[in-house]
């Protein structure tokens, strides 16, 4: 069985960081499995923390008027789940939820900020890995609705 320092240093979000670095965030961080159909946060609610997905797999979706809710990514092992909680208001663009079990490493969010701010260094390198999940997260975004605004033209 891996260590939680282990996971952190073979995941490929935190790949290259330095080993201070992924010791810091050790701290912050504790194990979460949720079981198929969990809903792990709601569109506009508090965005608290992030997770680095270890196995299973996480659907990001969003509620559109007529449509109900529409999936827009699925997240698998090896990706991280959350970048609001970096950001004011800290709210939760999207909604995620459980497409099976999913076992994952949760990351305290407000704690991670507090380190952010009193290592700028550290704080530049994950902010600038974090918007690269926002863009791919956007243009997933923009290509699914391309997608369903075809399909009702």
């Amino acid at each position: 069985m891996s260590t939680t320092r282990e996971l952190l240093t073979a995941h490929p979000f935190l790949a290259g960081l330095a080993d201070g670095d992924i010791g810091r965030l050790e701290r912050l961080t504790h194990p979460e499995a949720f079981p198929a159909g969990t809903r792990l946060f709601e569109e506009n609610g508090p965005a608290e923390r992030f997770w680095l997905i270890q196995d299973g797999q996480v659907n990001l979706d969003i509620r559109v008027p007529g449509r109900g809710d529409v999936i827009i990514e699925t997240l698998g092992p090896g990706t991280v789940l959350g970048w609001s909680w970096l950001f004011p208001p800290y709210r939760w663009h999207f909604a995620a939820v459980a497409a099976g079990p999913v076992l994952c490493i949760a990351v305290d969010g407000a704690a991670v900020r507090t380190l952010c701010d009193a290592d700028p260094a550290f704080g530049y390198e994950l902010t600038r890995r974090f918007m690269a999940v926002v863009v791919d997260r956007m243009q997933a975004t923009r290509m699914r609705l391309l997608d369903l605004y075809r399909v009702a033209a």
